[in-house]
This record gives C-alpha cells, sequence and structure tokens, in this order.
C-alpha cells in the first residue's frame, strides 16, 4: 500500500515551516484573493513564491487555495493569478467553482484538486471530476467509512482527500449563509463570523419579547455549535479505505496548534505502516490532541450518523490547557538556544519544549536571559528574544508550551 500523504494547513510564513518541521507531506496555504479564509494572514505573491522555494528545497508540496465563489467582477482577476502560480509551479490549486475549474485549465497546466466545498458525496460525481480533468477530489465530510471505501473502489485512478482533524461545520460541506444573512460577511468567501457558535434564544411569535432557553443553561444556548473532528482512535480505518490524503483543518489557528497536530497525526501514520499503531499509543495521541486549543471531540460521520453528542449544547469556546509561549529560532552554542517569546513567561514556570521527533522535554526557568544585552530578567514578553540552557538536543522550529495555570475553557 501506498503511504497516505499528510496535508497541513499554514495561514501564514512561520506555520508553513512548522508544519513541515513537524512531518507534513505537503500543506496548503492561501493567497490575497478568493481563498476560503479571507481573516488569515495569508501569502501575498512574493510570500507564495518563498513557500514555494521552501516546499520544493524540503522535498515538500505546496496547494494554493482558490476555493471561494468569484463574483463575476472578480473573473478578470484570475487569469494572470493563475498564470503567476504556474511560473512558481506550485503543486495543485483547490477550487469550488466550475467557472475557476475551466479558467485553471484554460492558463495553466496545473494539477487540480476538487474543495470540500463542491460537495461530492458519491462516486458518480468523483468519477465526472476525473473525466473533466481534475487530479484530486477533498471528498464531504458528511461520508462514512464504508461511503468512502465504495467511492474508491468505483473510481481508482483519482487521488481522495479527507478531512481528519479539526472543526466541523454546520452546513452540508461548510456552504452556509447564516454569516451572510446576519452579518454582511459570506463564509462561501472566506468572511465567515461563525454565528453558529453564538448563543440563540426562542422567541414564540405571539408574544413578543419573551425569550426562552432551547437549552437549559444560564449561559445560553448552543444549537449550531458542532464538536471538532478527531481521528486519532480510528486512523487506521481511513487509511484502509485507500484514501490518498489526510488533511488537518485549521489555517487561523496558531502555528502552536498546526505544529503539535502534525506531530501526532505523522507519528500515527507512521506507526501504522510500521505495523506498531496500538490502543497504548493511541491514548497517548488523543491526550495530545486535548493539549491544543479544541472544543470537545468527535468522530463525525465516519462511524455512523451524527446524534445529539455531535454537538456541544455547553459552550462555543474553546479548551486550552496550554499556552504557546515560544519557538526555538536557532542555536547559539553547545547547550545555548535563542527563542523568541510568543506569551509571557516568567521565572519560575516549566515549560515543556515539544520536539519534532522524540519525547518532549520539561524544563525549570531557573533563569531567563535577556538576548540582547544578556540581563537576567523575571520575565519575558511576546517578541522578546531569550536565551535558554537546554542539556537535552533539540532544534530550530520546536515549539515551547507552559501549562496554564487555570486550564478550563477560554
Amino acid at each position: 500500500m501506498k503511504k497516505v500523504e499528510l496535508l497541513s494547513p499554514a495561514g501564514d510564513m512561520e506555520k508553513l515551516k512548522t508544519v513541515y518541521h513537524y512531518g507534513a507531506d505537503a500543506a496548503y496555504i492561501g493567497g490575497k484573493i478568493l481563498n476560503l479564509r479571507a481573516f488569515s494572514k495569508n501569502f501575498d505573491n512574493f510570500e507564495i513564491e518563498t513557500a514555494v522555494k521552501l516546499a520544493h528545497d524540503f522535498d515538500k508540496k505546496i496547494f494554493v487555495t482558490l476555493n471561494a465563489f468569484p463574483n463575476n467582477y472578480e473573473l478578470e482577476l484570475l487569469p494572470d493569478y493563475i498564470q503567476y502560480l504556474e511560473s512558481l509551479k506550485v503543486d495543485s490549486i483547490i477550487v469550488s467553482d466550475l467557472g475557476v475549474f475551466n479558467l485553471v485549465k484554460q492558463y495553466s497546466d496545473i494539477p487540480i484538486t476538487i474543495s470540500t466545498q463542491a460537495n461530492n458525496m458519491n462516486w458518480a460525481s468523483v468519477k465526472m471530476w476525473k473525466e473533466l480533468g481534475a487530479k484530486r477530489v477533498i471528498l464531504a465530510r458528511e461520508l462514512s467509512l464504508r461511503e468512502i471505501n465504495e467511492i474508491r473502489q468505483k473510481v481508482t485512478d483519482i487521488e481522495l482527500e479527507v478531512f481528519i482533524h479539526g472543526a466541523m461545520c454546520i452546513s452540508i460541506s461548510g456552504r452556509c449563509l447564516l454569516s451572510n444573512y446576519l452579518t454582511a460577511r459570506d463564509a462561501n468567501r472566506g468572511e465567515c463570523t461563525q454565528p453558529c457558535r453564538w448563543k440563540y434564544y426562542l422567541m414564540e411569535e405571539k408574544r413578543p419579547g419573551e425569550y426562552f432557553q432551547v437549552f437549559e443553561d444560564e449561559r445560553g444556548s448552543y444549537i449550531m455549535n458542532s464538536k471538532d473532528l478527531c481521528t486519532i482512535e480510528f486512523l487506521d480505518k481511513i487509511i484502509e479505505t485507500g484514501v490518498d490524503s489526510l488533511k488537518i483543518e485549521g489555517r487561523m489557528k496558531s502555528s502552536y496548534y498546526a505544529g503539535i497536530t502534525t506531530k501526532i497525526y505523522r507519528e500515527a501514520i507512521d506507526s501504522y505502516f510500521e505495523g506498531t499503531y496500538s490502543e497504548d499509543k493511541i491514548k497517548e495521541w488523543k491526550n495530545e490532541l486535548k493539549n491544543v486549543s479544541h472544543r470537545p471531540y468527535t468522530s463525525g460521520f465516519y462511524l455512523d450518523k451524527t446524534s445529539y453528542n455531535s454537538q456541544n449544547y455547553e459552550t462555543s469556546s474553546y479548551i486550552r490547557k496550554y499556552n504557546y509561549v515560544g519557538i526555538v529560532k536557532e542555536k547559539i552554542s553547545e547547550k545555548s538556544y535563542l527563542i523568541e517569546v510568543k506569551n509571557k513567561i516568567k521565572r519560575g514556570e516549566t515549560i515543556e519544549i515539544i520536539r519534532s521527533k522524540g519525547e518532549k522535554i520539561s524544563i525549570l526557568l531557573s533563569e531567563i536571559i535577556n538576548y540582547e544585552n544578556n540581563d537576567i530578567i523575571e520575565e519575558a514578553n511576546p517578541n522578546q528574544k531569550i536565551i535558554l540552557e537546554v542539556d537535552s538536543s533539540i532544534q530550530s522550529g520546536d515549539l515551547i508550551r507552559s501549562l496554564k495555570t487555570n486550564a478550563t475553557a477560554n
């Protein structure tokens, strides 16, 4: 069996470097136009050029999203942009719209990936895309393992991609009008304000002004608030359907989130192909996945139809156990490393360094050395650079975290 690809999100250059560092085979990024994460930092043309070079220098792949649905006036922007992406030799363009699909074919030879937004639920639609010239189809999230397996059996000569971790949308394949209706920000153009996560009350039409809670909770009701997808417990079953790529959601998430989820799924995939995928390892991986910002986890549609337990009725907030406090930038001497601080850390705290391979390292911060003047300081603030003394081997790109003093939902 060909080894399955691990595809990770990258909302900016730091995240891109992080997911490659932690073992992603490929990453997907968005440019400044027509991608479904309009509020992410994203990549301008020069940054895309830099990103493609970085990916190919590391023998990795890079996909560019062009998966929003354009209006008429935006179509004129696409030919030059598509030809520019081809000149950079990006590995694929992800599209949703048939018109965009046709323009990519007309103006380039870039392999085309069909977005989950195209809502491919059956083998006939996948076969159609293959016949039109697509290289890969990202299947709808609403499919079970059995349905994915049937699609693979009936359409063998096109790549299939599925989501394995991250936020779930309440709408079919994410095609939601709620944000546009309530805030004039269109989810289908990457501007979703996530009104499905807001608090709602019920009002009966003949009793205006009287609000009733849909679910008995003093904080409100979250009737449309999905849990986050997590497949680590049955990743082997997904691999065995014969899909080609496993995708982590989260271009809007932090480098810490992208790095940790990539590391865990990298280990799980490697473990499966090495024959060491086991219940004990699954337990460790799942515990580690609980250390990134997340809502309660669900298996989504993979194992069965969704139920009451697939929704999170108590809160729309995330669970955060750790603070992302820094990243290793470079080695200074035998045991000294330059650290870029991301969130405040204080002397006396215990930090953990998450290595790309191997166990994490715990260190008590007995002192913090200011990189600028070598002074010993009591605390370091975001964007400050410090020197860290570490006995064990660590690498540039390793992430650093500390346990939150109040590790509850935030």
